[in-house]
């Protein structure tokens, strides 16, 4: 099985769908004029001056459930992954994929609100890849094929994020933690259990206020404890900047000879911490409240920067600038070292121990147990991050059987399989925390490839509606007011919640942008 699995994820990984993910990134990017350098005011405008209602949330609390979802332990241990087996240039080819991906996260994340749609459980919004590819071309003669094509996203999507995505993140805590206190797996197992129970049962509304409050506070401590470590080593910089880019393009002496594991490595993990293009964004978007899909599109486009931007980079300064990593030849930790830092002990297993030995050198014991509980913040609230995301798309697979309890004794099929989601990913979690590394990332990485690349490929086809909606928000800034959506108007079909929304009237009350915040020129 472990064979089977290897060589699965080898061929979903191969150089075709890191082709497809930095090219539709660079497509992207020409597409909408560079919009994440031009937006990039208006991004951080609209975070913070966000609506919400009783059936959605802010686009800030959006933003948290979705940074819930990219800040994980893809920025901790996948780091140092990347590190290991692709060099210290993979760091380049994450910021890279993070500057490109971006475009590609407005892409998604727009489409996921232009064609969100209420749930009819709970009330809350819905949507993702699996509602934009069913709803957009319901219309036309190619509804068949799309209408299948979101089944086998959500089909996909319930996979990766109820049972092969979650492993990775308790696999991260307990190493952690056993590193840092000794506590064993499944101590770890029961703990992430019990906590993830009580969340996940409460709704989309109990996970955007976990993750409002989480998020930020794990986020910013862990990036100002690194950034203290890097600048205490601040004479390393220049040499860390010069190692990074030598080793991203083949110029450096030492790994100049891995440049395609580099690549390989700083996409793949970049995708796995970022998750543009993946598909896991347009969730967490389509439960905002806002008056134009593009507002989303704008927050989600910076989620991206703060996770790989900040986050990761804090991890690769502070492993490269303190020596803590080893990097192997073959993509493997059974293959030959072609470079050591030297700071880290003869044997050590690839993952948060280099992070937790980085901190060491400056606190020494403490920084296992500083990484150990930010890992646990950050794997936590990314776990429950996945379930939303599963049960969303369960909801989709459900359509009209997605209804209340009918008696507590006699319950639909939609509340039973809800139950048996819960009951899988808390299985998955508890696996995860016991299983081997190896093999948890094993299985997240193809959770994660599978996804890109159905969302990929569906948004080069759909992507028309997206850049109508750009145009149209920057065409109502230039004109001072505060964009309204109208899809009728654009000529967009398939947008149901937006042509009957009734809480539009709210909306109405142009309010003029001030001359300080700016219009961006039209696309």
């Amino acid at each position: 099985m472990t064979d089977f699995l290897n060589d699965l994820n080898s061929l979903i990984w191969s150089n075709p769908l890191i082709y497809l993910c930095l090219g539709s990134g660079v497509y992207f990017s020409i597409r909408s004029r560079f919009m994440q350098i031009r937006q990039i005011p208006e991004m951080i405008r609209v975070m913070i001056h966000g609506e919400s209602s009783p059936d959605g949330v802010s686009s800030f609390q959006a933003l948290m459930i979705s940074l819930a979802g990219r800040v994980g332990t893809g920025n901790i241990a996948g780091v140092a992954t990347a590190i290991a087996f692709g060099g210290p240039g993979a760091l380049f080819w994450m910021w890279a994929m993070a500057f490109l991906g971006a475009s590609t996260s407005f892409v998604e994340c727009t489409l996921g609100q232009i064609y969100k749609t209420r749930d009819r459980l709970t009330g809350e919004y819905r949507g993702g890849p699996a509602y934009y590819f069913s709803q957009a071309f319901a219309h036309t003669k190619a509804a068949p094929f799309f209408k299948i094509y979101g089944l086998l996203f959500a089909a996909v999507t319930v996979l990766a994020c109820g049972l092969l995505m979650p492993s990775v993140q308790s696999n991260s805590m307990a190493v952690a933690m056993s590193q840092a206190w000794g506590i064993a797996d499944w101590a770890v197992a029961i703990g992430i259990v019990i906590i993830l129970a009580f969340v996940i049962i409460g709704g989309v509304k109990r996970i955007a206020t976990f993750a409002s409050i989480v998020v930020p506070f794990m986020a910013v401590f862990y990036i100002l404890f690194a950034l203290v470590v890097v600048f205490t080593n601040a004479s390393q910089i220049p040499d860390v900047l010069r190692l990074i880019f030598a080793s991203a393009f083949g110029a450096d002496a030492v790994f100049g000879s891995i440049i395609g594991a580099a690549i390989m490595w700083g996409v793949k993990r970049g995708i796995y911490s970022n998750e543009a293009g993946q598909g896991t964004g347009p969730h967490a978007a389509a439960a905002a409240e806002v008056s134009h899909p593009a507002k989303q599109g704008f927050v989600q486009a910076f989620a991206v920067y703060i996770d790989t931007l900040f986050v990761c980079s804090a991890t690769g300064f502070l492993i490269i600038s303190t020596g803590a990593y080893r990097v192997f030849e073959g993509e493997s930790a059974d293959g030959a070292v072609l470079g050591d830092g030297g700071l880290l002990p003869d044997v050590v297993d690839v993952g948060p121990t280099y992070v937790q030995v980085g901190f060491d050198s400056m606190w020494s014991g403490a920084g296992s147990t500083f990484v150990a509980i930010s890992l646990a913040f950050f794997c936590l609230t990314t776990i429950i991050a996945y379930y939303y995301m599963a049960e969303t798309n369960l909801r989709f697979l459900l359509g009209k059987a997605a209804t209340v309890y009918i008696h507590p004794l006699r319950s639909t099929v939609g509340s039973n399989l809800t139950m048996l989601l819960q009951a899988l990913i808390l299985f998955s979690v508890a696996y995860g925390a016991v299983s081997t590394a190896k093999d948890a990332w094993t299985l997240g990485d193809i959770g994660v490839g599978l996804m890109a690349w159905l969302n990929i490929l569906g948004i080069l086809v759909l992507q028309q509606p997206a850049f109508k909606a750009l145009r149209d928000y920057e065409r109502q800034k230039k004109q001072g007011k505060d964009p309204i959506f109208d899809p009728i108007a654009l000529g967009i079909v398939g947008a149901t919640f937006w042509e009957t929304y009734e809480h539009k009237d709210r909306f109405r009350e142009e309010k003029p942008i001030s001359s300080a915040e700016g219009a961006g020129p039209d696309v």
